[in-house]
């Protein structure tokens, strides 16, 4: 592994661009002064004795066209200076033959060098996304331990609200069961819904259009209207599933008690000022017989929209007349 981090660690050199030319340049005098040095301790022959290191060196620490104008000058430099003819750039077919020899041993040394460098990045490369998306799935698998925490606090708040409805009367615990069996019945549909990772990225009125679809077929409210009145905003799961189950509670109420007739319209409209969400839900049924304070109210359904409301960091109230309107108002960044 050592090896590869050091060709990583040549990266920077191999980035230098002209620079590197110019080490290349330096490294082929550098071979050529050395040549010099050592051609009386030489026997004949051993043109390139000093040159290839100066080749394989250049090429891997600066890269390929560094590598490359080493070559070509440490072959011009050979040639003149240490075949015969000497000073010289006759071609004879000995000189033909060694500079064919040159050619083909710097060749394939800059060739495997540059390969070693190409899979040396894609190594890298490879790891790091190998890291990334290990992050990502650990960060992932801790949001989707927390949320499974949160949804299970709320079942069971929610449990606890039923109870102190239903006290010590039988029936009415029967219908508390049953009404807390249709509650996480809308939950589970509506999770599922959430954490389909299409719907996420998707616009949040898209998100609330199809909603409120599914809840006027649920409810079998065919002659419901509904009209969506949101801009192009996503939220994060934390808001949004919050902000869905407050307006499948309201939405079904409203399905349930605010049409007589069976004939009406539900407006859902959301306004953004800055971080400050205002999210509205409005019928124009006949309306509650009061203004409810959902914090004093003994209604579950009051109770349960502002205990989400809450959680959301922000809160909600209700006005009435003609029909009804729930106002959820928070800040994104709470």
């Amino acid at each position: 592994m050592k090896v590869w981090d050091i060709i990583h660690a040549t990266r920077r050199l191999r980035s230098l661009g002209w620079i590197g030319d110019l080490v290349g340049v330096g490294a082929a005098a550098a071979a050529l002064a050395l040549r010099f040095a050592f051609d009386a301790a030489l026997p004949a022959g051993f043109p390139y004795l000093t040159f290839f290191p100066a080749v394989v060196l250049t090429a891997f620490f600066f890269g390929l066209r560094p590598g490359i104008v080493c070559a070509v000058l440490s072959g011009l430099a050979s040639w003149y200076f240490f075949m015969p003819p000497f000073y010289t750039f006759e071609l004879t077919s000995q000189t033909a033959i060694a500079l064919v020899f040159y050619v083909f041993i710097v060749a394939v040394d800059i060739a495997l060098i540059h390969i070693m460098h190409l899979a040396a990045a894609r190594l890298r490369a490879d790891a790091e996304e190998t890291a990334r998306l290990y992050e990502r799935q650990r960060t992932m698998f801790q949001e989707l331990q927390h949320r499974v925490a949160n949804n299970m606090q709320f079942v069971s708040a929610m449990l606890r609200l039923y109870a102190k409805r239903a006290g010590q009367d039988p029936a009415a615990m029967l219908t508390a069961l049953d009404d807390a069996r249709v509650r996480l019945d809308t939950m589970s549909r509506l999770h599922r819904h959430l954490y389909d990772p299409v719907n996420v990225t998707r616009p949040v009125g898209e998100f609330f259009q199809e909603l409120c679809a599914n809840l006027a077929e649920a409810a079998g409210a065919k002659d419901v209207r509904f009209s969506i009145d949101m801009p192009p905003v996503q939220f994060d799961l934390d808001q949004l599933t919050p902000l869905s189950l407050i307006a499948v509670e309201v939405i079904t109420n409203a399905l349930k008690h605010a049409f007589p007739d069976g004939r009406g319209s539900i407006a859902l409209r959301l306004v953004q000022h800055g971080d400050h969400i205002v999210f509205t839900i409005a019928d124009d049924g006949k309306g509650m017989a009061a203004n409810p304070n959902p914090e004093q109210s003994k209604s579950l359904g009051l109770k349960i929209v502002h205990s989400l409301a809450t959680q959301l960091g922000g809160s909600i109230v209700y006005e009435v007349g003609p029909g009804t309107t729930a106002r959820v108002e928070f800040d994104r960044a709470a």
